[in-house]
């Protein structure tokens, strides 16, 4: 059995590369929000890292995205603040809160970067304001394949991530959330971009794939936001 908990990379020489440090990413959503300037200017003078996002469906919702290397800081830390601030007049919508980590596949040769400041900066890039953030469920016969014909699988959601990408359409934050999610989903995945439409052509995109038309139990529950604030990168 391994019990290797540090991620894993490869150096561009072939020799491994292992790292501890790992951004851990909370979304919350909150409902009855009749003044969300209030909470901007709360959330701006915690001096976090943080995203504030309106909902698209629900004009008295408003969902806050917040993130650490440190996990204990969630609960020492940003639960208190929220039990302080205005956010604790409004309404936990329990069944919307995701809570996750980043991870590596293992080629890749700058761990730090992957694992925490690519997921940091793209959240809080102000040129980024759109998000959609969902989680996911994979079935038990993708974790049977082997690992080749799972990179396989996997390649075509990462053809379609670059194409997007490369005209900034759009730009994705994914995580891992075994175990530490309370409908017991394996990652949590964030599409960021300038304008909406394009991320949700990517999910549409995403359909006609191997792995989410064969291997994908479950999706959603998705939030639709777009940024009233952002911390500074």
């Amino acid at each position: 059995v391994d019990t290797e908990t540090r991620e894993r990379g490869r150096a561009p020489d072939g020799s491994a590369l292992v790292s501890g440090r790992r951004l851990f990413m909370q979304l919350h959503v909150f409902e009855g929000a009749l003044d969300p300037e209030a909470l901007v200017e709360d959330t701006k003078a915690s001096g976090f890292d943080a995203v504030v996002y309106q909902h698209v469906s629900d004009p008295w919702s408003v969902g806050l995205l917040t993130m650490h290397t440190e996990v204990d800081w969630f609960v020492a830390e940003q639960q208190k603040w929220l039990r302080a601030s205005s956010f604790s007049g409004l309404t936990l919508n329990r069944d919307m809160s995701m809570f996750a980590r980043g991870y590596a596949i293992g080629y890749e040769s700058d761990l730090d970067h992957v694992l925490v400041n690519r997921n940091r900066d793209r959240a809080l890039n102000p040129a980024w304001p759109w998000a959609i953030w969902y989680p996911l469920r994979r079935t038990g016969a993708f974790a049977r394949l082997d690992q080749k014909e799972k990179m396989k699988v996997l390649g075509e959601h990462g053809v379609i991530g670059r194409a997007y990408g490369e005209e900034d359409l759009g730009h994705d934050i994914r995580l891992a959330c075994f175990g530490m999610d309370r409908n017991d989903n394996d990652f949590t995945v964030g599409l960021l971009g300038k304008d909406l439409l394009p991320l949700s052509k990517i999910v549409e995109h995403m359909r006609g794939t191997v792995q989410t038309s064969t291997y994908i139990e479950r999706l959603g529950p998705f939030f639709v936001g777009k940024a009233i604030y952002q911390s500074a990168v």
